[in-house]
């Protein structure tokens, strides 16, 4: 799911929260991820989504959706992973372009990439040799 902007611009943090756990009862056991488009959001916004997401349950935080203005920055995974709970794990995805990109997102804490690009990498490399 996508975390409502509007609602977090205008500090209406209950019922993100509120949406978020409906959305979460509704997966039934099934994992949630919340995509909170960190491009569009402050550094405390961004904190703030990370205490929400934390409480209402939901096992994914995730940077952005990859169509907005910029997709996962090293500096947003890390400050996500600094401020989430212990059972939330971080999804990095939007902008990922290259093998030493995602071992860096993965060492900062992403626990999953969303990206496209290095499939496409892989598929015009001689076999993915060197990767």
């Amino acid at each position: 799911m996508v975390i409502n902007i509007g609602r977090l611009k205008d500090g209406k943090y209950q019922e993100i929260e509120e949406e978020i756990l409906k959305v979460h009862e509704a997966c039934d056991g099934r994992i949630l991820k919340v995509i909170i488009e960190t491009c569009l959001l402050t550094e405390e916004e961004k904190i703030k989504m990370c205490e929400i997401v934390t409480k209402a349950g939901a096992e994914y935080i995730k940077t952005s959706t990859g169509f907005s203005t910029a997709g996962a920055t090293f500096e947003d995974v890390k400050l996500m992973r600094e401020h989430i709970g212990e059972k939330v794990k971080v999804k990095a995805a939007g902008g990922i372009s290259s093998f030493d990109d995602a071992e860096e997102f993965i060492r900062l804490g992403a626990d999953r990439l969303g990206t496209s690009r290095l499939v496409k990498i892989m598929e015009n490399t001689d076999s993915g040799a060197g990767y």
